[in-house]
């Protein structure tokens, strides 16, 4: 079980995503049951719990490979190619993150094609409608507030600096500044904005 928002994303992204887990099945432990339990049933339904050589094996035969992760009560099941009971068991649940990104607490988790245009690579952005209320959001703040006030803004904005994300922050920056030089105030510099992602430990506190 993840034990942070930021953990769950880097895990699902990073580690699962980028390693060809492209299939999945979301969903929410009911709050009537335990989530441990459904940890349980799902790990052993799919087999999940192997060791590495095991994945390994497996790949080379041609058989899927599942991961399952948690975060309070929501949950991903995720395969690679090939053959698996998960793709019969959840035909008509399954989503493909090269198509359909994964929105979770404002994140659009996705599977995109590099700009060469040959290798896919996980895609974590701040998702489409969080992010266009920060564009609503910012554009009311630009011209009353200083620079100061809208770099502790921008930088306070939680989510983890992804490559996206460092790109739709650049983005914000661009719309505030352009209604700061049309007001003849001071512009908010690139320092401002705080571009760095922190790997966390997924599993850890």
């Amino acid at each position: 079980m993840a034990t942070s928002v930021a953990g769950f994303v880097q895990q699902l992204a990073v580690t699962y995503v980028g390693n060809g887990y492209w299939f999945y099945v979301a969903g929410r432990v009911p709050a009537h049951k335990d989530p441990a339990a459904t940890d349980r049933k799902l790990i052993a339904r799919y087999d999940i719990e192997v060791s590495k050589w095991i994945r390994a094996r497996r790949k080379k035969q041609g058989f899927a490979n599942v991961q399952y992760l948690r975060y309070h009560r929501f949950f991903v099941v995720l395969a690679t190619h090939g053959e698996h009971p998960f793709f019969a068991a959840e035909a008509k649940q399954i989503r493909d993150f090269r198509r359909q990104p994964l929105h979770f607490r404002g994140y659009s988790i996705g599977c995109r094609k590099g700009k060469e245009g040959q290798r896919w690579h996980p895609s974590v952005r701040i998702e489409r409608a969080s992010f266009r209320a920060l564009r609503v959001r910012f554009a009311a703040l630009a011209a009353h507030c200083s620079v100061e006030e809208l770099g502790r803004e921008l930088r306070a904005i939680g989510v983890e600096r992804y490559a996206p994300v460092r790109d739709q922050l650049r983005i914000l920056r661009r719309a505030v500044n352009r209604r700061r030089k049309a007001a003849g105030l001071e512009l908010v510099p690139r320092e401002a904005v705080w571009l760095r992602r922190r790997p966390v430990k997924p599993f850890g506190e």
